[in-house]
């Protein structure tokens, strides 16, 4: 199969997703020339064969998400593919091309949403394989697109969609789409809230299936495809999939008692479950099966994860809350506790988390947001500490908790981590080592 024979196809960024794409996209016919601005990575590229170098002249120009060909400053060979009118797209949209190039009708369910989407993309991988469908997951979560299978006509791709993803889709389209909630996030690429939006909404055109938040202002205002089906963590949904207190339900009756789901607390959970039943209800799965699925999913790391007990007192990850809107998620999961927070501030900082001060018994500050966090914990009356460091910051958490009674640690930064981590996944594997340690150092004290 070689839907993309004779297209000259440069890839831009040789990471996670860039290397899979040069090696696959060669694969299918293309004459593939490759960039990345490290030398480690040209070098690794060179090695499996790629060729390197940013030509003057191509049809098409494949960035990994993380590099913008807009704002806040597009990459010389954005710039370039603009100059010379040549598309600029992502993984995802090639994949779906060749999957239709190979005849086939697989359906393609895209997820995306300010926060919860990881989430809602392994629960519907969760019960879509419980019901023994044909499915292949991944796109910001998981396997890059171009790391994935062409699938059969009963196959079924259930992609994680970015922002940085949906903004360059082209022709491809979504047989079910879902979009969970919208608040402030990644303005800086975007340009605003409306440019954040229309990025997001990309992944709605066409849909035979919208599955939409409800419990936000924003998301109902998006344009959507032609039916509807409404999700709520909180509030009864006409026609949609919602949660009464712990049920979960829609018109039909209770699809579960998500309190036995220990995986999927607070209300934001509640959403997150109702997106992936109304989606997986769309893809033909059986109600039976989508109530027990729920019960069974294991959770993902970094997203309220347990990591360790010391002393009574429960350590929990929950590094994927990189703004204030996650943090809000899990910090309403708990009465009492010792917040670790900080790193790389977002536009409103902790402001609108004041409703869960009270909660807090004391916070330890991290990272570049420390003072500016700092300020705004003492104008509330917040007791509060900057410790810095990750590691400074988790043995003073346990101190804190004995001290104060609270029996929980969170580590929920509401911050990026890129000013002590390269990526919110490795500051959660460095919070799991640093409690693991001090679990060892304590017992040994014992």
């Amino acid at each position: 199969m070689q839907p993309f024979a004779g297209l000259r196809i440069v890839v831009l960024g040789l990471g996670r997703a860039g290397m899979p794409a040069a090696r696959r996209l060669r694969e299918w016919g293309a004459e593939v020339t490759a960039w990345d601005d490290g030398e480690a990575a040209r070098a690794a590229a060179a090695a499996a064969g790629i060729a390197i170098g940013q030509p003057k002249g191509f049809d098409i120009l494949l960035i990994s998400p993380g590099i913008p060909h807009r704002r806040p400053r597009a990459h010389p060979l954005a710039q370039r593919a603009e100059a010379i009118g040549a598309p600029v797209l992502c993984d995802v949209e090639f994949l779906f091309r060749a999957v239709r190039a190979a005849g086939s009708r697989a359906r393609f369910a895209g997820i995306t949403g300010t926060n919860g989407k990881s989430t809602t993309t392994a629960l519907l991988d969760h019960i879509a394989r419980a019901a023994g469908m044909v499915v292949a997951t991944g796109g910001n979560l998981g396997p890059p697109a171009l790391d994935m299978p062409v699938l059969g006509d009963e196959g079924v791709y259930i992609l994680e969609m970015s922002s940085y993803s949906a903004e360059r889709l082209d022709e491809a389209r979504f047989d079910l789409g879902a979009l969970l909630n919208l608040s402030p996030d990644h303005l800086d690429r975007h340009g605003d809230m409306a440019g954040y939006a229309a990025a997001k909404a990309r992944v709605l055109v066409g849909n035979a299936v919208s599955v939409l938040g409800m419990d936000d202002p924003l998301t109902p205002a998006v344009p959507h495809g032609a039916r509807v089906v409404p999700i709520s963590g909180s509030a009864p949904q006409k026609g949609g999939v919602w949660a009464q207190g712990t049920l979960l339900r829609d018109d039909a009756g209770v699809i579960a008692d998500l309190s036995e789901a220990p995986s999927l607390p607070g209300i934001h959970n509640a959403q997150n479950a109702a997106a992936a039943v109304a989606l997986a209800f769309a893809l033909g799965i059986d109600r039976a099966t989508v109530g027990s699925a729920l019960l069974t999913y294991p959770g993902l790391p970094h997203r309220q994860e347990k990591v360790g007990a010391v002393g009574g007192v429960a350590f929990l990850n929950d590094s994927k809350a990189t703004n204030a809107d996650s943090a809000a998620y899990a910090l309403a999961c708990h009465d009492r506790l010792v917040w670790i927070a900080g790193g790389v501030p977002k536009a409103g900082g902790i402001e609108p988390l004041a409703r869960f001060f009270p909660r807090i018994a004391e916070a330890l500050l991290i990272g570049q947001a420390a003072e500016e966090f700092a300020a705004t914990l003492a104008a509330h009356g917040v007791p509060h500490r900057i410790l810095g460091t990750l590691e400074a910051a988790v043995p003073a958490a346990l101190e804190a908790a004995r001290r104060t009674g609270a029996p929980a640690v969170l580590l929920s930064p509401a911050c990026a981590s890129f000013d002590q981590f390269r990526s919110f996944e490795a500051r959660g594997d460095a919070f799991r080592a640093l409690v693991a340690a001090l679990s060892n150092r304590e017992a040994e004290a014992a």
